[in-house]
C-alpha cells in the first residue's frame, strides 16, 4: 500500500503537458466495473443502469471522433456507431443480470435496460445541453471545466432522483427484497 501512495505521489509531481479530455479511459474503466462493486455495496441497479448507460454513450462518442478522424464516416454513421455502443449493455446480462421485463410508464422492458439507455439520453442531452449554453455565452465556457462538470451533474441528479423517486423496480433483479407487509408478516 505505500508503495502504491509513494507512486501516485511522485506522478503527481511529474509535471508535463496536461490534456483536457472529458471523456478518459480511468473515468470509463471506473464505470465498467461499477456494477460488480456497487451491488456489493448494495446500491441499486436501475442507479448504476444510468451510469453504464453513460458511459457507453461515452464510447459511441470516442467512436465517432475515431470515425472521423479516419474519414470512414457514411450517411447516419453516428447513429448507427451510437447505437451499437448502446447495444454493448446486451455483455451486462450475460454473466451479471437476468432480463427480466416489466411494465415502466408506457414500456415494457426490464429496469436495467430503462435506465441504461435513460442514462444514455441524459449524457446525450447533457452534451447538446452544455454546447448551447456556450453558444449563448459568445462561444466561451461560463467556468473552468463546465465541459466536464455538467455531465457529470445532470447524470448524477438522475441516479439521485432515480435512487429516491424510482420509476422502476431493480431491486428484483439484484436480489434485494424491499420490506413491505407483503413480505414480513405484522408489518405495517
Amino acid at each position: 500500500m505505500k508503495l502504491l501512495l509513494w507512486t501516485f505521489a511522485l506522478m503527481t509531481a511529474i509535471v508535463g503537458k496536461a490534456f483536457a479530455n472529458p471523456a478518459c479511459a480511468v473515468c470509463t474503466v471506473a464505470i465498467a466495473g461499477s456494477l460488480t462493486i456497487a451491488r456489493k455495496l448494495g446500491v441499486d441497479d436501475c442507479v448504476v443502469g444510468v451510469w453504464v448507460g453513460a458511459m457507453l454513450a461515452m464510447i459511441g462518442y470516442w467512436t465517432i471522433r475515431f470515425v472521423e478522424k479516419r474519414k470512414w464516416t457514411f450517411k447516419g454513421y453516428k447513429v448507427f456507431w451510437m447505437a451499437f455502443s448502446l447495444s454493448l449493455v446486451g455483455f451486462i446480462y450475460i454473466k451479471d443480470l437476468t432480463y427480466t421485463p416489466d411494465v415502466i410508464g408506457i414500456f415494457y422492458m426490464d429496469s436495467f435496460l430503462f435506465t441504461t439507455l435513460l442514462g444514455a439520453a441524459v449524457l446525450i442531452f447533457s452534451m447538446h445541453f452544455y454546447a448551447w449554453m456556450k453558444e449563448k455565452n459568445g462561444g466561451h465556457a461560463h467556468f473552468p471545466f463546465e465541459k466536464v462538470v455538467v455531465p457529470i451533474v445532470l447524470v448524477l441528479a438522475t441516479s439521485v432522483l432515480i435512487a429516491y423517486y424510482p420509476i422502476c423496480n431493480c431491486a428484483r433483479t439484484s436480489g434485494v427484497v424491499p420490506v413491505t407487509a407483503d413480505v414480513v408478516p405484522g408489518f405495517d
